[in-house]
C-alpha cells in the first residue's frame, strides 16, 4: 500500500513527473535502500556489542543481539558480517581495536617510545585507524599524529581496509612535514602497518618503526584519545550520506577544528597549529 497523500500537498504522479521517473521507480527507490539502511543498523548493533564485550565470539554476539534487540540472526551471516569488520579477533585480544588484524606473518618490532617523551616536533609520530558509520556501509578513517603538538600531520578515509588506507596517510604527512631520519613512527600491530609496502617507506625515509605491545592500549595512547575526540565531537551523531561527504566533513574538522581551533591543556591551552607556530618562532630567536 502506498503513503496517503496529504491534501494540498504535491501528489506523488506530480513529483514523479517532474523528476521523469515512473511511479513504480519511486517505490521501487525505497525498497532497494530500506535493506542497506536494515544492514548498517544490524551492524551497529554488532560493533557495539563487540566492543563491550571484547572477548565475545558470534555465538555470544548472536545471543546478545536477541537478549538486547530480539534479534534472530543467522549464525553464517554473522560470522560473515563480523569478519567483514575485522571483529572476530577481538576474542583474544580484549585491547585491539577491531580495526587491527594483527594476526600476520610480517615482522612485530618493540615499542620503543616506552618510557621516551617526545621534546619538540617530528620526534614520534602516532598512527592509528578508526571506522566511521555512513548511511548505508562503513568507512575508515588512518591517522598520524605529531606526538609532541598532537597535530594530525597526515590523514586518509576509504572504503576499506587494505594497507594503501595507511600509506596514504603516511604519505601525505611525510610530504607536509619532511622529517628528518630518525623519527619514530609508532602504530599497533596491525597487518596495514607491520606489511612490507608501509614498512619500505619508512625504511626508504630513515624513520625507525615501534609497534605497541600486544593488548596494551597505553602504548598508543595519544592516537586513542585523539580517536575518542573525533568521534565524540564529530563522528557521532552525523549522518554522512556518502563517502565524499565524509571526507569533506572529516577533512574540515581535522584541518581546521582540531588543528586549529580546538585547545588542548597539554599545550598551555593552544590549539596545534598555533603552539607549532610559536614554537617556531622560538626556535628561531
Amino acid at each position: 500500500m502506498s503513503a496517503p497523500e496529504t491534501q494540498g500537498s504535491p501528489s506523488i504522479d506530480h513529483l514523479c513527473a517532474l523528476a521523469k521517473v515512473s511511479r513504480a521507480g519511486f517505490y521501487r527507490f525505497g525498497e532497494v535502500r530500506r535493506p542497506e539502511r536494515a544492514e548498517a543498523d544490524l551492524r551497529d548493533k554488532i560493533q557495539t556489542i563487540a566492543l563491550k564485550n571484547r572477548f565475545y565470539g558470534y555465538r555470544r554476539i548472536g545471543q546478545e543481539l536477541w537478549r538486547l534487540h530480539g534479534l534472530r540472526i543467522n549464525h553464517k551471516r554473522l560470522r560473515r558480517l563480523m569478519g567483514e569488520d575485522n571483529l572476530l579477533c577481538l576474542r583474544s585480544k580484549p585491547f585491539v581495536p577491531y580495526t587491527t588484524n594483527s594476526r600476520h606473518e610480517f615482522p612485530i618490532v618493540p615499542n620503543l617510545t616506552r618510557g621516551l617523551v617526545a621534546t619538540g616536533l617530528d620526534q614520534i609520530w602516532a598512527a592509528d585507524i578508526t571506522y566511521v558509520r555512513l548511511a548505508g556501509q562503513f568507512v575508515y578513517l588512518a591517522v598520524v599524529l605529531d606526538a609532541f603538538s598532537r597535530k594530525v600531520v597526515g590523514w586518509a578515509l576509504a572504503d576499506h581496509l587494505e594497507a594503501s588506507l595507511g600509506i596514504e596517510a603516511l604519505d601525505m604527512a611525510l610530504a607536509a612535514r619532511n622529517p628528518a631520519p630518525g623519527l619514530i613512527h609508532h602504530s599497533d600491530r596491525g597487518v596495514q602497518y607491520a606489511c612490507a609496502a608501509y614498512a619500505d617507506r619508512l625504511e626508504a625515509r630513515g624513520l625507525r618503526v615501534s609497534m605497541s605491545r600486544a593488548g596494551n592500549p597505553y602504548d598508543n595512547a595519544k592516537a586513542e584519545r585523539f580517536m575518542r575526540t573525533l568521534k565524540d565531537e564529530e563522528v557521532n551523531g552525523k549522518t554522512y550520506a556518502s563517502l565524499q561527504d565524509a571526507r569533506q566533513s572529516i577533512g574540515a574538522f581535522l584541518e581546521t577544528i582540531y588543528n586549529r581551533g580546538r585547545l588542548h591543556s597539554a599545550l598551555g591551552y593552544k590549539p596545534p597549529v598555533e603552539f607549532e607556530d610559536e614554537l617556531r618562532q622560538l626556535e628561531t630567536v
